[in-house]
């Protein structure tokens, strides 16, 4: 076997083919679009690239056959917000072989060990955290947009090279035939009307202006709640929201506003892959892009909640039910949507997943980020960031 870094065109091309056959006989699997995996890995699409690096592997068999992936990352922003210096694996793919996983792993490491980084955690995204995020281990089914899938076998190829379980994502399916609790609908009801709260939903000719409502808002939020947390800028956020216009829904994206301040959001994106699905090939060529245009109405019967929050004084005071209400009420209007999935909340959020258990919402699936440390006598510790009341 021999690894090869990913430097030419041919290469780039194979890194994106290779999860095609390896997965050509696995119904659940869902091929994503090459033109966004390849946004992650390019400095032009990702500014990432201005604080942080990233590299790819091949691994090849002695045929010179590939089996093997594996990307590694460095955000220069975000590796001295934990324990260790930290960095990140992910876009992990390989077949059942350890000897082949561990000298993917080892790759990765070593590159992270030659910029002074003594952890890796993964499998990761070089961006944030809703997309690519995770290693399936429970709920083996086509994956929501963004969430990653991926063989049974590889929970064993992480462990066996000695990642261990950092946190937990769960994520929760609510079928909206099933309807709300009642009191919840008539409580949020009540709140959306008390004087000085207003509600409003994303739009692209606002942009500018909703984008400095969702970076005071989730900054104020999550730079309370993760000890590690790096500040989303506008820019990173402009881009993301450019980038993903084809599959946005200005009227699932909401803010809560109290006398015109905003103090809350929640963000809901249809579940493309439903698309993608028979799209198969990851190709936007013409032929797909048709496609992708008559099966974006027709082929979505559901949708991902990737993001709520409420700042920390307005907690107990109704306004997250308020703000999903505005939700659950546009999608009450799409005759199409059958299902919302609640994606992810972690293991060390009870309160969340309390939330979506008492709205009727099923645990269903469950990732991991794993954190690997280089040196064995380095103390681990799981992320226990325990729920302290300040997001909802």
């Amino acid at each position: 076997m021999k690894l090869q870094e990913v430097t030419q065109k041919k290469d780039r091309r194979e890194f994106l083919e290779f999860p095609k056959r390896l997965y050509k006989n696995d119904k659940n699997w869902i091929c994503q679009l090459d033109v966004e995996i390849e946004a992650i890995f390019n400095a032009e699409t990702n500014s990432n690239f201005k604080h942080g690096e990233a590299v790819r592997f091949l691994l090849m068999d002695d045929n010179n056959k590939t089996i093997g992936r594996i990307a590694a990352f460095v955000d220069n922003k975000k590796k001295d917000h934990f324990q260790y210096s930290t960095g990140g694996c992910g876009f992990f793919e390989c077949i059942n072989n350890q000897e082949a996983a561990n000298m993917l792993f080892d790759a990765a490491k070593d590159w992270l060990m030659a910029r002074g980084i003594k952890a890796m955690l993964g499998p990761v995204n070089f961006g944030e955290n809703f997309n690519h995020w995770g290693l399936l281990v429970d709920g083996f089914m086509p994956q929501g947009y963004a969430m990653p899938y991926n063989f049974p076998y590889y929970k064993a190829l992480f462990e066996n090279y000695g990642f261990r379980n950092y946190y937990e994502q769960y994520s929760y399916h609510k079928p909206l035939a099933d309807g709300f609790p009642e009191r919840m609908l008539k409580f949020a009801e009540y709140t959306e009307k008390r004087p000085g709260y207003t509600f409003e939903h994303f739009s692209y000719k606002r942009m500018e202006e909703f984008i400095g409502y969702f970076v005071e808002v989730y900054n104020t939020i999550w730079s309370g709640y993760h000890d590690n947390y790096a500040p989303l800028d506008k820019k990173d956020l402009r881009e993301l929201l450019v980038n993903s216009k084809p599959v946005v829904d200005e009227e699932l994206i909401w803010f809560a506003f109290d006398k015109g301040r905003p103090i809350g959001l929640a963000g809901v994106l249809p579940d493309v892959n439903q698309v993608l699905q028979k799209l198969k090939n990851g190709k936007l060529n013409l032929i797909n892009k048709i496609k992708f245009l008559y099966y974006r109405k027709r082929a979505i019967t559901r949708c991902r909640a990737f993001v709520a929050g409420i700042y920390p004084e307005y907690q107990n005071t109704g306004v997250i039910a308020a703000l999903f209400y505005q939700v659950v009420k546009v999608l009450g209007t799409k005759p199409n949507q059958q299902e919302i999935e609640l994606s992810w909340v972690g293991d060390y959020n009870p309160k969340m997943q309390g939330i979506y258990d008492k709205i009727g919402g099923k645990k269903m699936k469950t990732h991991i980020t794993y954190m690997f440390l280089f040196e064995p006598d380095m103390e681990f510790k799981r992320f226990t960031n325990e729920f302290d009341g300040k997001l909802y």
